[in-house]
Formats: C-alpha cells, sequence, structure tokens
C-alpha cells in the first residue's frame, strides 16, 4: 500500500535513545539485533557514540501522523573507523584532488561488520518504495549540507540493487559463514568433512581435553554481571594487543548491553586452572549467531578455535540455528568448514569526478570479489554434497 507522501514528514534526530523504544522495534522487527533500540541506545548512552569517536548519530525517520513509518540508522562521520567496509583509498584520493572526504554520512551498525537490512520500513507499505525514498532523502541531506558522500555498508543485496536507481553504487566484500546443512550433532558436522581437514579439527577439539579446558556457554538469565569484568578484560586484552587496535566500547556499554540486551548475548568462556581465561560475546536472533567479540589473558595451542568458532558450531546445532556469522576477516576460517559468502555495500558520492572514479574502481573490485568467492568455494573444506546450497 502506498503512502500519501504529502502526509510524511521526514527527520534526523539526535539518537536512537531519543526516539519510542516500542516504535522504532516495531521497524526492525525480525531483524539484525544489532538495530534493535536496546543495543544502539546503550552505545549511545555509554557515551561511544559522539563527535569525539566521529559516530555522531543522527537517525533518519519518517513519520506519518506522528508515527514511525520507516526509518534507517545514520551517523555524521569524522573518519572511517569502526566501519570494516574500507574506504581510506577513497579518502586519500578525494584529498589528493581537492575534495574534502569527511564528513560523511553512513548507515550501519557501529563497530560491527555484521550484515543485515539497514532500512526499516513498516510492514504493511511497499519496502522497495521506501528504500527508494530513503535513499533520495540520503543524497538530499548531503547535497544540502556539503557533504561528500553517503555509504550503506552490510546492507541486504536487495537494498543494494534497489539504491542503485537513485545513483548508489553497490560494493561487493567477502565474509565466512558457517550454515547448518541439517546437523544434530558435532560429529554430523565432522563427517561432512574431507577426511584431511576433519582429522585437523578433531586434533584441534582434543587439544582442549590435553591442557584441562573447560568451555561453557552461557545465555538468558545465566548471564549475570560477574561475567561483564572477565568479557570486558577479554575484550581489551584483543584490543590492546593490535598495533590497529581500537577501544570503541567502554565498560558502561557492556553493562547497559547486559542489562538491556541480555536475550540476544551468548557468552563462550574457557576455564583454566580455576580461572576464567577466555572468551567471546555473541548475539543470537531467529536462526542466526553472530560472533562479534574475542579475547585471551593466556595464550594455549587451539584456544582461539575452539572458543570462536567450535563450541559456536556446537551452540548452532544444538539450538537448531542456521547459520553463523563470526565477522570480518580470516581465511582459516574457510578450511574450518566456513563458506565464503559476498558482503554488500552501497556508496553515492556528490562530486561528480570523485563518482566517476570510484564507479570504475567499483567494477573492477565486483569482478574481482566474485572470482575470489567462486574459488574458494570451489575448495571448500566439506565434501561437494555437503557444501551444497552454501550462501
Amino acid at each position: 500500500m502506498a503512502e500519501d507522501a504529502s502526509k510524511l514528514e521526514f527527520s534526523l534526530e539526535d539518537g536512537v535513545a531519543a526516539l519510542p523504544r516500542e516504535e522504532w522495534d516495531a521497524l526492525v522487527g525480525e531483524g539484525s539485533p544489532f538495530l534493535e533500540w536496546a543495543f544502539l541506545a546503550s552505545l549511545e548512552e555509554a557515551g561511544t557514540l559522539d563527535e569525539a569517536s566521529g559516530w555522531t548519530p543522527k537517525p533518519l525517520v519518517a513519520r506519518k501522523e506522528g508515527r514511525l513509518v520507516a526509518a534507517c540508522p545514520l551517523y555524521l562521520k569524522t573518519n572511517s573507523e569502526g566501519e570494516f567496509v574500507f574506504d581510506y583509498s577513497w579518502a586519500d584520493a578525494s584529498h589528493r584532488a581537492g575534495i574534502d572526504y569527511y564528513p560523511k554520512l553512513l548507515v550501519g551498525v557501529p563497530f560491527s561488520p555484521v550484515g543485515g537490512a539497514r532500512f526499516l520500513v513498516r510492514d504493511d507499505v511497499d519496502r522497495a518504495l521506501w528504500i527508494e525514498r530513503l535513499g533520495a532523502a540520503l543524497r538530499e541531506i548531503c547535497a544540502n549540507n556539503d557533504l561528500s558522500s553517503v555509504h550503506v555498508n552490510f546492507c541486504r543485496p536487495d537494498e543494494a540493487e534497489v539504491l542503485g536507481r537513485v545513483g548508489f553504487h553497490t560494493r561487493i566484500g567477502l565474509q565466512y559463514h558457517w550454515h547448518n546443512h541439517g546437523y544434530e550433532t558435532f560429529d554430523d558436522y565432522l563427517d561432512a568433512f574431507r577426511s584431511k581437514r576433519r582429522n585437523q579439527v578433531r586434533r584441534e577439539r582434543r587439544e582442549m581435553e590435553k591442557q584441562e579446558v573447560r568451555i561453557e556457554t552461557y545465555s538468558g538469565d545465566a548471564i549475570t554481571p560477574d561475567l561483564i569484568d572477565p568479557m570486558f578484560r577479554f575484550y581489551l586484552s584483543t584490543i590492546r594487543s593490535r598495533a590497529w587496535g581500537r577501544e570503541y566500547l567502554n565498560r558502561e556499554a557492556f553493562e547497559l548491553l547486559v542489562e538491556r540486551f541480555r536475550d540476544r548475548l551468548v557468552f563462550i568462556i574457557a576455564e583454566h586452572e580455576g580461572e576464567r581465561i577466555a572468551g567471546t560475546w555473541n548475539v543470537q536472533k531467529g536462526e542466526a549467531l553472530y560472533g562479534r567479540y574475542w579475547g585471551a589473558t593466556r595464550t594455549l595451542r587451539h584456544l582461539h578455535f575452539n572458543v570462536c568458532y567450535y563450541a559456536a558450531i556446537e551452540h548452532c546445532i544444538d539450538h537448531g540455528l542456521a547459520r553463523f556469522e563470526p565477522g570480518a576477516g580470516g581465511e582459516y576460517k574457510q578450511v574450518r568448514g566456513f563458506d565464503a559468502s559476498p558482503t554488500f555495500s552501497a556508496h553515492h558520492f556528490t562530486d561528480p569526478r570523485l563518482c566517476a572514479a570510484v564507479e570504475q574502481f567499483l567494477a573492477t573490485e565486483r569482478v574481482q570479489a566474485e572470482e575470489t568467492i567462486d574459488w574458494y568455494r570451489g575448495r571448500s573444506a566439506l565434501k561437494d554434497d555437503a557444501a551444497t546450497g552454501a550462501g
């Protein structure tokens, strides 16, 4: 059903936290948990999203008779940190051409390379029409405020396609996702491997028993406040061990998420000699599990693979989840049964010179990305019949 455009009011708000939770979450529906009010508002109220971080919340919303009918999580960006769709080369080229690249607009999830719908639309309206309307509104905001560009990161492929009708250009990336092909036990999953990789996974799993490491999974009411300290410690251990690490989250964000977002959380924690030594922070909704933060205070053989991947896969099998998305990077995931999977983003540039240059770059990059995905899928660690249907 088409809305009467004359009765619609578009506006930029000062954050998701300022919007009615019930109305915002009604738009999210069964969509990404990372767009739910509890997640985004917690990051805002913890002070992680502000001008200092380069992430100023400016959600774009459309109202009819005072109620939300559509929205997108929009941020005014003064850097490219925490985005995971890397545009540093575009920024450099822009500056060399005398074009200011920052500030820019970003539609997406802060600090999280997770896919899903980026345009939130009421169920009883034409979704494609509303994506076009919101896309056109984003372009207008750029033009009227001297902004270089707008980027819609980790969106759905159908969103990228519709945005192409209003002047956006699609970018394809690569992640590794695990898919549940009807496994009832972890052994069923192992049986799907080619023999060499199956033996490798078994050896890595046995290392936990040899080193007397116990791995526990916590969800729902089992996630208690006493788990916040170790989980935040694990998060910091990873951030501080890497030269490029950025401490995007603070302890208050962890506290608020445990308080408000507990029903979506899955913590996997390893214990050794009576001490919690490693853990992962995961998010579950519908048929999907998303791996977000990993860290360890000790280095043990194959600890990372067991806590980050094998325990999470076991959780998915036990709970009938269809897929596990552990985040960006890591070719080592492919040899452990993860499928090469495309990611999508859409980009619009105000300056025609920059637009033409990026369009040419993306045309070449898309071909390379598709060829790379096909190459990895042809070399799956799973037997051909088990890998069929990976998407």
